[in-house]
Protein backbone atom coordinates (compact mmCIF):
# COMPACT_ATOMS: atom_id res chain seq x y z
CA UNK A 1 0.00 0.00 0.00
CA UNK A 2 1.41 3.49 -1.19
CA UNK A 3 1.57 5.38 1.64
CA UNK A 4 3.05 8.68 0.24
CA UNK A 5 1.57 11.65 1.56
CA UNK A 6 -0.67 13.44 -1.48
CA UNK A 7 0.58 16.80 -3.13
CA UNK A 8 -1.79 19.32 -1.31
CA UNK A 9 -4.14 21.06 -3.29
CA UNK A 10 -3.65 24.64 -2.76
CA UNK A 11 0.15 24.21 -3.50
CA UNK A 12 -0.55 22.43 -6.83
CA UNK A 13 -3.01 25.30 -7.90
CA UNK A 14 -0.65 27.85 -7.03
CA UNK A 15 0.66 30.59 -9.57
CA UNK A 16 3.92 30.06 -11.19
CA UNK A 17 5.55 33.23 -10.14
CA UNK A 18 6.62 36.41 -12.84
CA UNK A 19 10.14 36.86 -13.56
CA UNK A 20 11.90 39.50 -13.19
CA UNK A 21 12.43 41.44 -15.95
CA UNK A 22 10.40 40.23 -18.83
CA UNK A 23 10.27 42.06 -21.47
CA UNK A 24 8.73 42.46 -24.60
CA UNK A 25 9.47 43.48 -28.47
CA UNK A 26 7.85 46.73 -29.71
CA UNK A 27 9.86 48.58 -32.14
CA UNK A 28 12.24 46.87 -34.82
CA UNK A 29 15.71 47.40 -35.69
CA UNK A 30 15.14 49.28 -39.16
CA UNK A 31 12.73 51.62 -37.39
CA UNK A 32 15.00 52.52 -34.61
CA UNK A 33 17.90 52.56 -37.41
CA UNK A 34 16.32 55.29 -38.94
CA UNK A 35 15.25 57.06 -36.33
CA UNK A 36 18.44 57.93 -34.78
CA UNK A 37 20.27 58.04 -38.63
CA UNK A 38 17.58 60.86 -39.21
CA UNK A 39 18.11 62.31 -35.32
CA UNK A 40 21.79 62.48 -36.53
CA UNK A 41 21.37 63.94 -40.07
CA UNK A 42 18.98 66.67 -38.13
CA UNK A 43 21.40 67.91 -35.87
CA UNK A 44 24.24 67.71 -37.89
CA UNK A 45 22.57 69.75 -40.48
CA UNK A 46 21.26 72.30 -38.22
CA UNK A 47 24.78 72.94 -36.35
CA UNK A 48 26.13 73.15 -39.91
CA UNK A 49 23.60 75.68 -41.52
CA UNK A 50 25.25 78.96 -41.30
CA UNK A 51 28.74 79.54 -42.85
CA UNK A 52 30.34 78.60 -46.38
CA UNK A 53 32.70 76.31 -44.87
CA UNK A 54 30.48 73.22 -44.26
CA UNK A 55 28.05 74.12 -46.23
CA UNK A 56 28.55 70.51 -48.56
CA UNK A 57 27.97 68.51 -45.34
CA UNK A 58 24.88 70.82 -44.30
CA UNK A 59 23.66 69.60 -47.86
CA UNK A 60 24.80 66.25 -47.68
CA UNK A 61 22.69 65.84 -44.28
CA UNK A 62 19.97 67.66 -45.91
CA UNK A 63 19.91 64.98 -48.98
CA UNK A 64 20.14 61.63 -46.22
CA UNK A 65 16.97 63.47 -44.54
CA UNK A 66 15.18 63.18 -47.49
CA UNK A 67 16.55 59.62 -48.79
CA UNK A 68 15.53 58.30 -44.81
CA UNK A 69 12.34 59.82 -45.40
CA UNK A 70 11.76 57.83 -48.41
CA UNK A 71 12.49 55.13 -46.40
CA UNK A 72 10.61 55.36 -43.54
CA UNK A 73 7.28 56.01 -46.15
CA UNK A 74 8.07 52.70 -48.05
CA UNK A 75 8.57 51.03 -44.73
CA UNK A 76 5.27 52.28 -43.30
CA UNK A 77 3.68 51.20 -46.58
CA UNK A 78 5.06 47.98 -47.39
CA UNK A 79 7.05 46.83 -43.49
CA UNK A 80 5.33 44.83 -40.86
CA UNK A 81 1.98 45.61 -39.40
CA UNK A 82 3.66 47.59 -36.34
CA UNK A 83 5.66 49.89 -38.35
CA UNK A 84 3.19 50.81 -40.83
CA UNK A 85 2.32 54.58 -40.89
CA UNK A 86 -1.62 53.86 -40.95
CA UNK A 87 -0.95 53.03 -37.16
CA UNK A 88 0.18 56.50 -36.81
CA UNK A 89 -3.15 58.17 -38.88
CA UNK A 90 -5.12 55.88 -36.70
CA UNK A 91 -4.40 57.70 -33.38
CA UNK A 92 -4.55 61.16 -35.27
CA UNK A 93 -7.53 60.11 -36.85
CA UNK A 94 -9.36 59.32 -33.13
CA UNK A 95 -8.62 63.26 -32.54
CA UNK A 96 -11.91 64.37 -32.62
CA UNK A 97 -13.97 61.81 -30.54
CA UNK A 98 -11.19 62.71 -27.66
CA UNK A 99 -11.42 66.16 -27.86
CA UNK A 100 -15.70 65.71 -27.59
CA UNK A 101 -14.52 63.38 -24.78
CA UNK A 102 -12.52 66.53 -23.01
CA UNK A 103 -15.49 68.82 -23.53
CA UNK A 104 -18.24 66.56 -22.13
CA UNK A 105 -15.78 65.82 -19.32
CA UNK A 106 -15.60 69.50 -18.85
CA UNK A 107 -18.97 70.72 -18.70
CA UNK A 108 -20.32 67.24 -17.07
CA UNK A 109 -20.03 63.48 -15.73
CA UNK A 110 -17.50 62.38 -17.71
CA UNK A 111 -14.60 60.21 -18.28
CA UNK A 112 -11.32 60.92 -20.60
CA UNK A 113 -8.79 58.65 -21.34
CA UNK A 114 -5.22 61.11 -20.94
CA UNK A 115 -3.18 57.86 -21.98
CA UNK A 116 -4.76 58.09 -25.02
CA UNK A 117 -4.29 61.98 -25.62
CA UNK A 118 -0.68 61.22 -24.71
CA UNK A 119 -0.63 59.05 -27.48
CA UNK A 120 -1.97 61.50 -29.80
CA UNK A 121 0.26 64.28 -29.22
CA UNK A 122 3.07 62.16 -30.01
CA UNK A 123 1.74 60.44 -33.23
CA UNK A 124 0.46 64.36 -34.33
CA UNK A 125 4.17 65.29 -33.63
CA UNK A 126 6.10 62.45 -35.53
CA UNK A 127 3.62 62.86 -38.49
CA UNK A 128 4.37 66.78 -38.73
CA UNK A 129 8.24 66.22 -38.39
CA UNK A 130 7.52 63.77 -41.30
CA UNK A 131 5.34 66.36 -43.21
CA UNK A 132 8.23 69.26 -42.52
CA UNK A 133 10.93 67.23 -44.65
CA UNK A 134 9.77 67.95 -47.92
CA UNK A 135 9.18 71.47 -47.80
CA UNK A 136 12.51 71.83 -45.82
CA UNK A 137 14.71 69.73 -48.28
CA UNK A 138 13.01 70.98 -51.25
CA UNK A 139 13.91 74.57 -50.46
CA UNK A 140 17.29 73.59 -49.41
CA UNK A 141 17.75 72.13 -52.70
CA UNK A 142 16.78 74.98 -54.57
CA UNK A 143 18.35 77.57 -52.47
CA UNK A 144 21.55 75.43 -53.05
CA UNK A 145 21.14 75.89 -56.95
CA UNK A 146 20.43 79.21 -56.43
CA UNK A 147 16.83 79.34 -57.58
CA UNK A 148 15.32 81.50 -55.94
CA UNK A 149 16.45 85.02 -54.02
CA UNK A 150 16.86 85.36 -50.40
CA UNK A 151 13.26 85.07 -49.79
CA UNK A 152 13.80 81.43 -50.60
CA UNK A 153 16.41 81.26 -48.56
CA UNK A 154 14.18 82.69 -45.48
CA UNK A 155 11.69 80.23 -46.04
CA UNK A 156 14.37 77.50 -45.92
CA UNK A 157 15.56 79.10 -42.34
CA UNK A 158 11.76 79.01 -41.12
CA UNK A 159 10.74 75.59 -42.12
CA UNK A 160 14.26 74.63 -40.43
CA UNK A 161 13.45 76.61 -37.06
CA UNK A 162 9.75 74.80 -37.46
CA UNK A 163 11.25 71.59 -37.41
CA UNK A 164 13.49 72.69 -34.43
CA UNK A 165 10.86 73.24 -32.46
CA UNK A 166 8.78 69.97 -33.28
CA UNK A 167 12.10 68.41 -32.39
CA UNK A 168 11.83 69.93 -28.58
CA UNK A 169 8.07 69.17 -28.02
CA UNK A 170 8.92 65.96 -28.97
CA UNK A 171 11.51 65.72 -26.71
CA UNK A 172 9.75 67.48 -23.82
CA UNK A 173 6.99 65.26 -24.40
CA UNK A 174 9.00 62.12 -24.19
CA UNK A 175 10.27 63.61 -20.71
CA UNK A 176 6.99 64.42 -19.20
CA UNK A 177 5.73 61.13 -20.37
CA UNK A 178 8.67 59.28 -18.74
CA UNK A 179 7.89 61.32 -15.78
CA UNK A 180 4.43 60.88 -15.19
CA UNK A 181 4.74 56.92 -15.60
CA UNK A 182 8.40 56.04 -13.77
CA UNK A 183 9.45 54.92 -16.58
CA UNK A 184 12.58 56.28 -19.54
CA UNK A 185 9.98 56.53 -22.36
CA UNK A 186 12.83 56.59 -24.81
CA UNK A 187 14.19 53.21 -23.79
CA UNK A 188 12.35 51.38 -26.51
CA UNK A 189 13.54 53.11 -29.15
CA UNK A 190 16.91 52.40 -28.03
CA UNK A 191 16.91 48.53 -27.28
CA UNK A 192 13.41 47.78 -29.09
CA UNK A 193 12.18 46.28 -25.56
CA UNK A 194 10.09 47.40 -22.89
CA UNK A 195 8.91 46.16 -19.84
CA UNK A 196 5.48 43.85 -19.57
CA UNK A 197 4.33 40.57 -20.60
CA UNK A 198 2.47 39.56 -23.92
CA UNK A 199 3.40 38.68 -27.16
CA UNK A 200 5.64 40.87 -29.06
CA UNK A 201 4.50 43.40 -30.91
CA UNK A 202 7.16 43.24 -33.93
CA UNK A 203 7.12 39.85 -34.24
CA UNK A 204 10.26 39.59 -35.87
CA UNK A 205 13.46 42.22 -35.85
CA UNK A 206 14.60 42.12 -39.48
CA UNK A 207 18.16 43.59 -38.08
CA UNK A 208 19.59 42.36 -41.60
CA UNK A 209 17.33 45.46 -42.91
CA UNK A 210 18.67 47.98 -40.54
CA UNK A 211 22.35 47.09 -41.13
CA UNK A 212 21.55 47.33 -45.08
CA UNK A 213 19.82 50.87 -44.11
CA UNK A 214 23.44 51.75 -42.21
CA UNK A 215 25.62 50.62 -45.24
CA UNK A 216 23.79 52.71 -47.44
CA UNK A 217 23.70 56.12 -45.81
CA UNK A 218 27.39 55.41 -44.99
CA UNK A 219 28.27 54.85 -48.37
CA UNK A 220 26.68 57.64 -49.89
CA UNK A 221 28.52 59.69 -47.15
CA UNK A 222 31.95 57.77 -48.78
CA UNK A 223 30.97 58.27 -52.27
CA UNK A 224 30.17 62.03 -51.59
CA UNK A 225 33.55 63.12 -49.92
CA UNK A 226 35.41 61.54 -52.32
CA UNK A 227 33.81 63.76 -54.97
CA UNK A 228 34.07 66.62 -52.70
CA UNK A 229 36.50 69.44 -53.71
CA UNK A 230 39.92 69.34 -51.83
CA UNK A 231 40.09 72.04 -48.92
CA UNK A 232 42.47 73.93 -51.22
CA UNK A 233 39.62 74.42 -54.00
CA UNK A 234 37.11 75.24 -51.75
CA UNK A 235 39.07 78.20 -50.23
CA UNK A 236 40.23 79.71 -53.42
CA UNK A 237 36.39 79.22 -54.64
CA UNK A 238 35.71 80.79 -51.27
CA UNK A 239 37.86 83.74 -51.76
CA UNK A 240 37.11 84.53 -55.18
CA UNK A 241 33.24 84.43 -54.19
CA UNK A 242 33.64 86.90 -50.72
CA UNK A 243 33.10 90.00 -52.60
CA UNK A 244 30.00 89.20 -54.07
CA UNK A 245 28.19 87.05 -51.28
CA UNK A 246 27.18 88.39 -47.58
CA UNK A 247 28.83 85.11 -46.25
CA UNK A 248 31.89 86.76 -46.89
CA UNK A 249 33.15 86.50 -42.77
CA UNK A 250 32.93 83.15 -43.43
CA UNK A 251 35.56 82.51 -45.54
Amino acid sequence: MNTAPASSPALSASPVPRKAGTTRRVIDAPTRMFHWLFALCFVGAYLTADGERLRLVHVVLGYSMAGLLGFRVLYGLFGPRQARLSLLWGKVANAPFWLRSVKAAWSGPGQVSWRQGQYLAMAMAVIAMLLAVLPLTLSGYAVFHDWGGEWLEEIHEAVGELFLWLVLAHLAMLLALSVMRRRNQATPMLTGRMEGTGPDLAKRNHAWLAILLLATVLSYWSWEWQQAPSVQQAEASCSRAASSTRHADDC
